[in-house]
C-alpha cells in the first residue's frame, strides 16, 4: 500500500512510524502549506515526495491511501477533496468540527466505496478490547450502569509545557481558532471509550460546559480563552443504562488518564489507561459475593494503523469508521445544545 501523509505536525509522527513499520506499506508523500515543516519532516523521514498543496498531491496521485493529519478545522475540506478522487482515508479524531460536516464525509465516502476509518485511538488498547468482549458476551449479565472519565492536567501542570506561551495549547482554548474544547478534543474519545466498551449507544442525555478564568480579560495575545475546560455528561444509553461520563483539563494529579467502569447484573469491569501504562479488573462469578476483584493480563491488539492497512487490502471499511464517528459528533453537538439550552440532548 503506498501512503500520502496529509499534514506534518505532532501526530503525524506517529502515522509514519506507525505505518512505516507494516510490511508492505510505503509513504511516498506528504503535504503541508509551511514548506519548511514540510520538508523538514521528510528529510528526518526519506519521504521521497512532498507537496505545498494538496490539489498538486491529487494530481500526482501515485498512491493508494491518505493519512489526514491535518487540524480539527481542515478535515473537511481536504477529506472531500480526497473521495472525490476515490482514495481510501485515515482520519485523525474528530472526523469534523460538527455533526453535519462529519455526515457529509460519511455519505461522501460510503458513495465513492472507499475505506474510511478515524484515527480514535484507545481503541488500541487491549483492556478495552476485552471489557467490550465481556460485555458482548453476556459476562456482565444485563449492563445497568456505566462510568467514564478522562482526566488531564495541563491547565495545572507544565509536564506537556506551559500553555501560557506555547501556540500548541493555546489554540485548544481558543474557539475562534477551531477548538470545542475539552468536549470537542477528547470527548470524542472519552465517548467512544465509554460506548465502544459498554457496547451501547447513548439514547439521551443532559450536559454541563464549564470554561473557567486562566487569564486577565480571558485572553492571551490573539486567543480568546472561550472555549470549555470540563464538562459533565449525564446519559440515558440505548439498553437502558445509566452513565456519567465526564472530562476535565484540571484534574490535578492526572496527566493523562481515562478510566470505564461497567456494572452489570452479573459481574462488572474497571480499566485504567493512562501514562502509567493500562489495567483491568474484573468482579464477576463467584467473586462478587463476597466482592473480590481481580487483576486480567492480557496481550496487545492489533491497532487501527494495522487494522486500516488490513482493511484497504481487502476493500471492506473495518470500525471505527466514518459512519461510527459522525454518530459520536452527534452527541457532542448535542451537548453543546443541551448546555446552551438548559435542556436534554436526545441522539435517537
Amino acid at each position: 500500500m503506498r501512503l500520502l501523509i496529509l499534514g506534518t505536525g505532532n501526530m503525524a509522527s506517529h502515522h509514519v512510524a506507525h505505518f512505516s513499520a507494516i510490511e508492505g506499506v510505503e509513504v511516498v508523500g506528504a503535504v503541508d502549506v509551511d514548506p519548511i515543516r514540510l520538508n523538514a519532516f521528510c528529510d528526518a523521514r526519506s519521504i521521497p515526495k512532498r507537496f505545498e498543496s494538496l490539489e498538486a498531491a491529487l494530481d500526482w496521485g501515485q498512491f493508494d491511501a491518505v493519512a489526514n493529519v491535518t487540524s480539527d478545522k481542515a478535515h473537511y475540506p481536504t477529506t472531500m477533496q480526497v473521495l472525490a478522487r476515490g482514495k481510501h482515508v485515515f482520519c485523525e479524531k474528530p472526523l469534523a468540527t460538527d455533526h453535519h460536516k462529519a455526515d457529509e464525509m460519511t455519505e461522501a465516502a460510503e458513495k465513492a466505496g472507499v475505506v474510511n476509518m478515524v484515527n480514535l485511538s484507545y481503541r488500541n488498547v487491549a483492556e478495552l478490547q476485552r471489557a467490550r468482549e465481556m460485555v458482548l458476551a453476556g459476562e456482565l449479565g444485563t449492563v445497568r450502569h456505566v462510568e467514564a472519565s478522562y482526566l488531564q492536567s495541563w491547565l495545572v501542570s507544565h509536564a506537556w509545557g506551559d500553555w501560557r506561551t506555547e501556540p500548541t495549547w493555546l489554540w485548544r482554548l481558543s474557539r475562534e481558532h477551531g477548538s470545542n474544547g475539552v468536549l470537542g478534543d477528547i470527548g470524542v474519545h472519552l465517548l467512544d471509550f465509554a460506548v465502544y466498551g459498554a457496547a451501547t449507544d447513548v439514547a439521551n442525555g443532559f450536559a454541563r460546559l464549564q470554561t473557567f478564568h486562566k487569564a486577565d480579560g480571558d485572553k492571551i495575545g490573539e486567543y480568546q480563552l472561550d472555549a470549555n475546560d470540563s464538562f459533565t455528561l449525564s446519559v440515558e444509553f440505548a439498553n437502558g443504562a445509566l452513565g456519567v461520563i465526564h472530562a476535565s483539563r484540571f484534574a490535578t494529579g492526572y496527566l493523562n488518564t481515562l478510566r470505564l467502569r461497567i456494572f452489570g447484573d452479573k459481574g462488572a469491569v474497571e480499566l485504567q489507561h493512562g501514562e502509567g501504562g493500562s489495567w483491568l479488573r474484573v468482579c464477576i462469578g463467584d467473586d462478587i459475593e463476597p466482592p473480590a476483584w481481580k487483576d486480567v493480563t492480557l496481550e496487545p491488539v492489533p491497532t487501527n494503523y494495522q487494522r486500516f492497512v488490513a482493511a484497504v487490502r481487502t476493500g471492506k471499511t473495518d470500525d471505527p469508521s466514518f459512519r461510527h464517528a459522525a454518530n459520536l459528533q452527534k452527541i457532542l453537538d448535542l451537548a453543546m445544545v443541551s448546555d446552551r439550552d438548559r435542556r436534554e440532548l436526545e441522539a435517537r
